[in-house]
């Protein structure tokens, strides 16, 4: 069953569209039975989340297409499996593939760069990415930097990634892209933000990474022998995500931020909210405290 994006029409003749996106008839807005349960290879229909912003992910992974008459950014590749998935709903949205100038990524595990090798290789796109990620995509996969290494599933190499650093903005015609460090989940950990207008209206969009503190049996947050600093840089990026502009919030995971819970026909809850980065940050802020107690109490 596909992620159940049922449409309805009406709205998808009204929209109004930014740079890049005045050819394409505006998909119909989403009425997603999607839940934390689905999986990463669930197809879903593709939709604009605002202006030149798209969501050409799966019901359980998020990729994001950021389109511009100059060509396009691409940020997340998913699981192998799903390069497919992203192409077709690319494509389902009247844009091409081959137009994709850059893809960009969050973190450097499986389920967010799985597909990034196929993806270049049919968009012949620049793959960008921050040195510790960079060094990992070249591998096809992370190193004992990373919390989660013994139990990561590696993935085909990308070859050629270009280097970015913390705060250096991709452009692509009038779309910029800027990148924030947020290491904490991986090394690599990358939030990115642009902005995305609707007639006059433009909006913060934020793609902040994942703040789980999610690690192997052997790693340990708290052990400063082995990882110096990695808390305080945990710490530092759940504090950057916290005071980031932010009218729409999106993850690589959807679930994380209650996507599917804010579009739709009845949505739950709004989509633009502008505390939502805030309170993303907070709850991961108590679940790392949580974490690091748990790892205190065991050595005790």
């Amino acid at each position: 069953m596909r992620c159940a994006l049922l449409l309805f029409s009406a709205l998808a003749l009204s929209a109004t569209t930014c740079a890049g996106a005045a050819k394409v008839a505006a998909p119909a807005v989403p009425t997603p039975a999607s839940r934390p349960d689905a999986k990463w290879t669930e197809p879903a229909t593709p939709w604009r989340i605002y202006g030149n912003t798209w969501y050409v992910g799966t019901c359980g992974l998020s990729s994001i297409l950021v389109t511009s008459d100059h060509g396009h950014v691409l940020i997340d590749g998913d699981v192998e499996e799903d390069a497919a998935l992203i192409e077709a709903n690319i494509r389902a949205l009247g844009f091409r593939v081959e137009d994709v100038r850059y893809i960009l990524h969050s973190h450097e595990h499986h389920d967010h760069v799985g597909g990034i090798a196929k993806l270049q290789h049919d968009s012949h796109a620049i793959v960008a990415a921050r040195a510790p990620a960079a060094a990992a995509l070249e591998r096809g996969r992370g190193d004992r930097s990373d919390p989660q290494f013994l139990s990561a599933t590696a993935y085909t190499p990308v070859a050629n990634v270009q280097r970015i650093a913390d705060g250096e903005t991709i452009r692509v015609g009038s779309n910029e892209l800027t990148a924030h460090a947020t290491p904490g989940h991986t090394p690599g950990s990358t939030t990115w933000t642009w902005r995305s207008c609707e007639q006059q209206r433009c909006l913060d969009i934020v793609y902040a990474d994942s703040l789980t503190a999610i690690s192997d049996d052997v790693f340990q947050y708290s052990d400063e022998t082995a990882h110096p600093g990695y808390v305080a840089a945990f710490r530092k990026s759940i504090a950057t995500i916290a005071v980031l502009p932010c009218d729409i919030l999106v993850t690589p995971h959807p679930d994380a931020s209650d996507l599917w819970d804010r579009v739709g026909r009845q949505p739950k809850a709004a989509l633009v909210d502008q505390d939502a980065c805030r309170r993303y940050a907070a709850g991961a802020a108590d679940r790392l405290d949580a974490r690091i107690a748990k790892e205190r109490g065991k050595t005790k």
